[in-house]
């Protein structure tokens, strides 16, 4: 029986040796109790074999030659690794308890030592912050906030050749990255990187993530929402104006997802790249989005 654990030391009690991980891997992929074939996705073709941990599936689909044999990591983000399965464990169960991120070099400190290749702890976060994206979202209703965040240093803090090329407001002229999210009421949230912030990019994003029966619309007074009333129920703050709170219209809990987000950039990571820029989105969503869930370890090793 598996229990949720609160605690690292509960974490290492009941994940004492490689085969209990394993076991409880197994139930969190298959929790039917049969195993899967990763070619033909199915099970009834599936049957054990002497080996441990590995199954063979014998439907003429997946045979070239002899039946298609897989072992319990196929398919999963822990296949191709020489790294103990136990450690998997306790790097995922360190970074879905810190609210702000752990580092690669913490990791590195923590569970690899310092003989070890940085590169394997990068790998490592890296790996579990993919297994973080959820590309299947139920689209958010009820009163949903609407905002974008930049992401990036400041001009200030830039080499004088930097400085030369960045100028001006907006992503295209600073440099930095551009984020767009939403956010349901004491619900879920959903955020992705985009090139601009044109009414064309941020129309495809809302349609795609909100509902038609949405309550409301919360945004602030940007020009590209404007348009967002011709579809939905859409009221705004004005900012500028130093406008923040309007009865239900603001846009405070989005801005508090970003304020978490830059001081885990800030504070934990210093810098993050576009290209890997959207692996720590999913994992800060993901973190917010399963923080009621008594096993979010569990949600978290179900979808590796």
């Amino acid at each position: 029986m598996f229990l949720f654990m609160k605690t690292f030391q509960q974490l290492m009690e009941q994940f004492a040796t490689e085969d209990a991980c394993r076991e409880f891997l197994f139930w969190r992929r298959w929790p039917d109790g049969k195993p899967q074939c990763p070619r033909c996705k199915k099970s009834e073709t599936v049957y054990n074999i002497a080996l441990p941990w590995k199954w063979e599936c014998s439907n003429p689909e997946c045979r070239t030659g002899n039946a298609y044999r897989f072992s319990l990591y196929v398919g999963t983000i822990f296949e191709n690794t020489k790294v103990p399965l136990l450690t998997w464990f306790k790097v995922l169960y360190t970074m879905l308890q810190s609210k702000k991120g752990v580092s690669a070099r913490q990791i590195r400190r923590m569970f690899f030592g310092e003989q070890s290749s940085l590169h394997t702890a990068w790998y490592v976060c890296h790996r579990l912050r993919a297994a973080m994206y959820d590309p299947e979202f139920q689209q958010l209703m009820g009163i949903v906030e609407v905002d974008e965040t930049y992401i990036g240093g400041k001009q200030e803090n830039r080499h004088a050749k930097d400085r030369k090329k960045y100028r001006g407001r907006g992503a295209a002229h600073t440099g930095k990255m551009t984020v767009i999210g939403a956010i349901s009421r004491k619900g879920n949230v959903v955020c992705k990187v985009i090139e601009n912030t044109s009414q064309h990019t941020v129309n495809r994003f809302v349609h795609k993530i909100i509902s038609d029966k949405v309550d409301l619309v919360a945004t602030d007074e940007a020009a590209a929402y404007t348009w967002i009333g011709l579809n939905y129920r859409h009221l705004s703050v004005d900012h500028k104006a130093g406008e923040y709170v309007r009865g239900e219209v603001h846009t405070n809990n989005i801005e508090s997802f970003w304020s978490l987000l830059k001081r885990g950039v800030i504070g934990t990571y210093h810098h993050v790249s576009k290209k890997y820029l959207p692996l720590y989105l999913a994992e800060f969503t993901f973190r917010h989005n399963h923080r009621k869930d008594e096993d979010i370890f569990g949600e978290a090793i179900a979808g590796c």
